[in-house]
């Protein structure tokens, strides 16, 4: 136990954010697993007893609590599972010798499998691929398009599709409906499926989150009509909080030798302690506590419906909050409630940022609220609360619905200036010679942009790190002003480098002035670069320049003093008989000078002065006269406080002691 703990947490020091809160009725699903190891150690016949005592009470259970009649069940770890047996069952029901032919008998008549388009994505593929059939059995049926519900499945051309499949010889097998599509919740019209079915002889599976309202006293008659499908796949674990319970597929056959050949059946007791968990679960909730749940869940989606048909009036000017009832359109309740922030035609170009901000921050800032981002075909970027697949797991409550519509009526005059501001930001960045916008269309907020350094000599390399250089120090300049836009480097996944982006904006923001002060930060810290550079540049050609003063003097001193005084104690005593009167000779060079150069005429100036280059800072290199070491030690210092630097070439007339005649190089530096 010791070392599976280690390898969970490891090193981390966070003891409150290992996991997440299991409750009660969780520790109770953990439970029924370790159980379910200890009950398959008894003897075979005390086993098969409990495991049918667990498997007929727990489907039993299922079949009531969903009204399901007379239905069996199958316990499956992967939601999709279920599927693909109900599909081998129904295989196995149209071709009689599959069990002995196998797939030699699909060739003469090819199966086909009817599909939503608006079907969680790679359902059918998966399908075919466990099945072993090609993708041409799989059939995508569009959403009405013409009249109606343009999210339901379009009955009219599935009957068209149907009729010219059996033509061609082929044989329609199965169809997939949704009782609340995984994007938003939308529920087919089961009833005038399920006649296409019995007319075609084909199979009807259903599956979605708003089969979960089955349990509720009140359901819609749409979704009331999925009980009469062929089977459905149901998850009881997020609807009801349950961590690592099995989902469940309800189907009703009569031929149990075919659906042992399906496996959806199996004569292994080990199997059938799949249903222990959640037999241990439903016991402990009991169905006035399931009953609760999701009672609690649906409650909680008409509060929000409710706070937003308020919130639908607050009109801007640029557009306005609308909510879409998009699950049950005919119905008065709806477990899924999708909204989003409609724009109007001048900031359409745009069409990310209402709801990818609104989703983005209430998701951050509300987080027990569940709220994500779903894409929809027809509606775009849409911000989605659907607490039958959130609220138990996360405990939301009646006051953080509360809090998300505070927070929502709070953000949506910030959206509202953010995007009126958004074009007035661009327009001004584009007037701007030394700033680049950045056309992000994730990024929820005025926009982006870069500086650009204004030297052109440099080589690319240099140049790129000068940019980096600018940027990155501009950022910091800009997030220590007393301000409330936020910047940032941009997201996570941003193309563009070296970028600096400016978050949502209020009424009160003066956008001209806030490009401006970009401008103004970033030409500081350019020229304050460029200041830094030349004076290196300066100090480096003045250290080469007497490094090559001092090569040069020790060639002369060896040209004028000959080589006898060269040699230690040869030159010692002739320098002692005979001194050598030499004068001090060097080079000087003003820092100072430099840095009055670079120094601005005028606060606030765009220009740069001319006589900032190199060369001219060269230019206050100067020789200096050859004066004699008594003179120089008597000259006046100068009032001006300069930075020289003054190489002695030649020894004063003072006599040298013995050992200490002649300096290195490195003595002189």
């Amino acid at each position: 136990l010791q070392l599976v703990q280690n390898l969970m947490h490891g090193d981390d020091e966070k003891q409150g954010h290992r996991m997440q809160y299991v409750g009660e009725q969780g520790h109770m699903a953990l439970l029924g697993h370790s159980l379910a190891a200890y009950i398959s150690v008894l003897e075979r016949e005390r086993l098969r007893k409990l495991t049918t005592r667990i498997l007929s009470d727990t489907t039993l259970w299922l079949c009531r609590l969903f009204r399901y009649e007379n239905g069996s069940a199958y316990y499956h770890e992967d939601d999709r599972e279920g599927l693909v047996k109900v599909c081998r069952l129904a295989i196995n029901t149209h071709y009689e010798d599959y069990a002995t032919e196998g797939f030699t008998l699909l060739s003469s008549k090819h199966p086909v499998i009817y599909q939503s388009a608006a079907c969680r994505p790679g359902l059918g593929q998966h399908l075919c691929s466990q099945l072993g059939l090609p993708l041409s059995s799989l059939c995508i049926v569009p959403c009405n398009t013409m009249f109606g519900s343009l999210h339901r499945m379009d009955v009219a051309l599935l009957d068209k599709l149907i009729r010219d499949d059996r033509e061609s010889g082929k044989l329609p097998l199965l169809l997939i409906a949704n009782a609340g599509t995984p994007g938003a919740g939308h529920t087919d019209k089961f009833s005038r499926l399920k006649e296409l079915c019995v007319q075609y002889n084909m199979w009807l599976h259903v599956e979605g989150v708003n089969l979960a309202t089955l349990v509720l006293g009140q359901v819609s008659s749409t979704v009331t009509a999925a009980t009469k499908c062929d089977s459905m796949t149901l998850t009881p674990g997020p609807w009801l909080g349950l961590p690592a319970v099995p989902a469940v597929t309800l189907y009703r056959h009569e031929d149990p030798a075919l659906s042992l050949a399906a496996g959806l059946t199996s004569s292994q007791p080990v199997e059938k302690l799949r249903a222990l968990p959640l037999w241990l679960s439903l016991q402990y909730l009991g169905h006035d506590g399931i009953l609760q749940r999701i009672k609690h869940a649906s409650q909680l989606s008409q509060q929000l419906l409710e706070n937003l048909k308020t919130l639908a009036s607050i009109k801007t000017s640029v557009g306005e909050l609308v909510f879409i009832h998009l699950a049950v359109e005919d119905e008065l309740n709806s477990p899924v409630v999708v909204f989003r922030f409609s724009q109007d035609n001048s900031t359409r170009k745009f069409p990310f940022l209402g709801c990818m901000c609104l989703g983005e921050q209430l998701a951050q800032q509300v987080p027990l609220s569940g709220v994500d981002v779903v894409e929809l075909e027809d509606e775009g970027t849409c911000v989605r609360f659907s607490p039958l697949m959130t609220a138990a797991a996360l405990g939301t409550q009646e006051n953080d619905v509360a809090a998300l519509v505070e927070k929502l009526g709070e953000m949506i005059p910030v959206l509202s200036c953010t995007l009126r501001f958004r074009q007035d930001f661009k327009d001004e960045v584009l007037q701007q010679a030394s700033l680049l916008y950045i056309e992000d269309q994730s990024w929820p907020g005025l926009g982006g942009v870069r500086y650009e350094a204004r030297t052109t000599d440099l080589d690319e390399d240099k140049r790129h790190h000068s940019v980096e250089k600018i940027n990155s120090d501009l950022l910091k300049k800009l997030m220590e002003l007393d301000t409330d836009l936020y910047f940032s480097d941009g997201p996570e996944f941003c193309e563009e480098k070296n970028c600096i982006f400016i978050g949502m904006a209020t009424e009160d923001l003066d956008v001209a002035e806030l490009v401006e002060t970009i401008v103004s930060i970033g030409r500081d810290i350019e020229e304050s670069g460029k200041l830094f550079e030349n004076m290196t540049e300066v100090v480096r050609r003045g250290i080469q320049e007497a490094e090559q003063q001092l090569q040069k003097a020790n060639e002369e001193k060896l040209m004028e003093e000959g080589v006898l005084r060269q040699i230690p104690l040869v030159g010692s005593v002739l320098n002692w008989f005979s001194p050598l009167q030499a004068s001090v000779k060097g080079k000087t060079f003003n820092l100072a000078e430099g840095q009055k150069l670079f120094r601005r005429q005028g606060a606030g100036s765009d220009s740069v002065s001319d006589t900032s280059s190199v060369s001219q800072l060269e230019e206050s290199f100067r020789e200096t006269a050859p004066v004699q070491a008594s003179d120089a030690e008597e000259a006046e210092v100068p009032q001006e406080h300069h930075v020289h630097i003054v190489v002695e070439t030649a020894s004063s007339d003072q006599r040298v002691p013995e050992g200490q005649e002649t300096e290195s190089v490195d003595a002189l530096r």
